[in-house]
């Protein structure tokens, strides 16, 4: 019996299995874009080479539906919605992402507008029917749909968070078509009609994607049980998340923002900024001891207004190709070699990238990468990068830091978005380091940031993938609660058990055990006549809750002023088999021999560096740098003024004052 946690990224794919003896297996090999899959059966060979007879369970973080967003490659969808409101997924909010720019640009449509279709129904916000749906309206749904060869249908209704009868009816009477229908008063049962179609656009848009995808891997790997990660955290059956392919958006990378805020709490460093680096992206979250949610996301400008864990992207990893603008000037991503062709030190790439520069300024040890499995070419690095540098008027190695530096700089900008922007001091938090190239980045970041502890966990390499093999079973549902007087905030109650009683059937209708179910109700609060809400527990002191978090977030807070409250949320979280995977066992892979010594070259000149596995690191107690410090699947570099020492497995590093 296995757990496994695989985490598909645009460069590599991770692997952790943990088997029934407490055994912990990791690997790595490169993604394969054009099938998924094929990565995952590979890996699962070389990790567990009877994984064909045996059996367990795997969650799985996927990229398959935002790669399929972002390609502009998911299914025909038709958007059904009140008459009068065709228009609304090209209004938006009317707001402009670039305020002062004249060449602004839009994203590419998901649909097209002679796709969409207004049917003659009116609700109003209390849910009473204004204007019914007619039988002349079903067949014309029913007609467009087969006139423009949908593959997928959403609808949304004005107020149909407050009453979905004429959405049902749309959907019941296009049963009969065999395409998926995505309802709003599903996916999004509450208010803010754009924020509200949007997402259900995109989950029809996504869902026979993901689902066709989810059912290949299924038969391909019929003795396992299949669960995906999802935006918020944990994880769901995969019958289930196609059918919300919405909340697989993030479904990578928050595994490792769940696996590190549990370290985190292990090893007494709640509060974390979390920086997971790959080949072709860099996330990162900060946790208040906690994690931190947004409902406030937005993908290539198209709002997502499911709660998703605050992960701030940016197209920086050891794949960004360096590159050369109109006006002479150096930058760096977010464009990505991948996987395919790779950095030029792969073998076929041609452009050059961030891993290169590393490689080029000795940081990178070509016999130690992947552990010895993959041979680099750094002589394909000089005659690249030489071209580079003479169009810029600089030396190789002047060039390399200058790659550096700029991909550095995205990461900071991204470091400050999720925490200075939001009223955070960095410095009051650890940096935790992982994803295959973070830690050749990690501690100058941390220097930027004046932050003074960074923790390198055990298999930060594959780190995400931990997350994900023990992930709790996680389901989500809301509920528009648009309270207003003291009287009636009763009825919240009413709602919470609506909300867990509707948890508790769609945990049944997919065998799950509802007896160790973990429920926590919120609800959105804010002052009455304000804009935005706040999201606190439903508990016996919300309101209080609410004002100290305004508090918090504004710097002021209304004792009498009335709130009023817009939604009711409730989670109910199963916790899985597997727990506790920090402390297992860890199989370890075979690194080549290493040099005791290598020169790397810091922005302060070159310098004749120790070199180190993990395992040496851990033993060899407080130890000063620079030094280079090599795992399997990741290198780590300290540069002076800094103290690595060992916290369990862990490494934890602190800056000399």
């Amino acid at each position: 019996m296995y757990f496994v946690g695989i985490d598909t990224g645009g460069t590599f794919t991770d692997f952790i299995a943990v088997d029934d003896s407490g055994l912990c297996k990791r690997w790595k090999t490169l993604s394969t874009p054009r099938d998924p899959s094929l990565a995952i059966i590979e890996g699962l060979r070389q990790l567990i080479p009877d994984h064909e007879t045996c059996s367990g369970q795997i969650v799985h973080g996927t990229t398959v539906g935002t790669n399929a967003f972002l390609e502009r490659k998911g299914a025909k969808t038709i958007f059904i919605t009140t008459k009068g409101f065709e228009d609304i997924l090209w209004i938006g909010r009317q707001a402009r992402p670039e305020l002062y720019s004249f060449m602004g640009r839009r994203p590419p449509d998901l649909i097209s507008r002679r796709d969409v279709l207004g049917l003659d129904e009116r609700m109003e916000w209390t849910g009473n029917v204004v204007k019914r749906l007619q039988q002349s309206d079903i067949s014309a749904a029913i007609s467009f749909c087969k006139r423009h060869e949908a593959e997928s249908v959403a609808v949304g209704f004005l107020h149909s968070y407050v009453n979905s009868i004429h959405e049902n009816e749309i959907k019941k009477a296009l049963l009969p078509l065999g395409i998926p229908v995505s309802l709003s008063s599903e996916v999004l049962p509450e208010f803010r009609e754009y924020e509200r179609f949007s997402t259900t656009v995109i989950n029809a848009y996504l869902g026979p994607v993901v689902g066709a995808y989810l059912k290949q891997l299924e038969k391909k790997l019929g003795n396992w049980k299949i669960f995906v990660q999802q935006s918020h955290g944990g994880c769901q059956p995969a019958a289930h998340a196609a059918s919300q392919a919405v909340h697989t958006l993030l479904s990578g990378p928050a595994g490792g923002v769940q696996a590190a805020l549990s370290l985190g709490k292990e090893l007494g460093m709640e509060n974390i900024i979390t920086l997971d680096m790959g080949g072709t992206s860099t996330d990162v979250s900060l946790c208040a001891g906690k994690l931190t949610y947004t409902r406030e996301y937005k993908i290539d400008h198209f709002p997502v207004a499911i709660p998703i864990i605050d992960i701030h992207t940016v197209g920086a990893g050891g794949g960004s190709i360096a590159w050369i603008d109109a006006g002479g000037i150096l930058r760096v991503g977010p464009k990505s070699a991948g996987a395919d062709p790779g950095p030029v030190c792969y073998g076929k790439g041609d452009e050059i990238t961030v891993t290169d520069a590393n490689l080029f300024l000795g940081r990178l040890l070509p016999q130690a990468f992947l552990g010895g499995r993959m041979e680099l070419s750094p002589d394909r690095i000089v005659p690249r990068l030489q071209k580079l540098a003479s169009s810029l008027g600089l030396d190789q190695i002047q060039a390399a830091l200058g790659i550096i530096k700029l991909v550095n700089v995205n990461m900071v900008q991204a470091l400050r978005a999720v925490s200075l922007e939001k009223g955070y001091d960095p410095r009051e938090f650890v940096l935790v380091c992982f994803g295959g190239a973070a830690g050749l980045h990690g501690v100058e970041l941390a220097e930027e940031l004046d932050i003074r502890r960074v923790l390198f966990p055990a298999m930060a390499g594959v780190f995400s993938a931990m997350g994900m093999a023990t992930a709790d079973l996680v389901f989500t549902a809301s509920q528009a609660a648009m309270v207003r007087q003291e009287e009636d905030f009763a009825r919240l109650h009413e709602i919470e058990s609506y909300l867990v009683l509707r948890l508790m059937n769609d945990m049944k209708k997919h065998g799950l055990q509802t007896d160790d179910s973990v429920i926590q109700p919120f609800v959105d609060v804010r002052y009455k006549g304000q804009s935005f809400e706040i999201t606190v527990p439903l508990s016996s002191n919300w309101r209080q809750a609410f004002e100290q978090e305004h508090e918090r977030l504004y710097g002021y807070s209304m004792a009498d002023a009335p709130i009023e409250t817009t939604a009711v949320r409730v989670e109910a979280r199963v916790p899985r088999l597997v727990d506790g995977c920090m402390d297992f066992r860890s199989g370890r892979q075979k690194i080549a021999k290493l040099p005791r010594y290598c020169d790397i070259v810091f922005a302060n000149g070159k310098k004749k560096t120790p070199v180190l596995t993990r395992e040496e690191a851990i033993n060899g107690g407080s130890l000063r740098g620079p030094m280079l410090i090599i795992d399997d699947f990741s290198t780590i570099l300290i540069p002076e003024g800094w103290i690595s020492k060992p916290f369990g497995k862990h490494l934890v590093l602190e800056r000399i004052l």
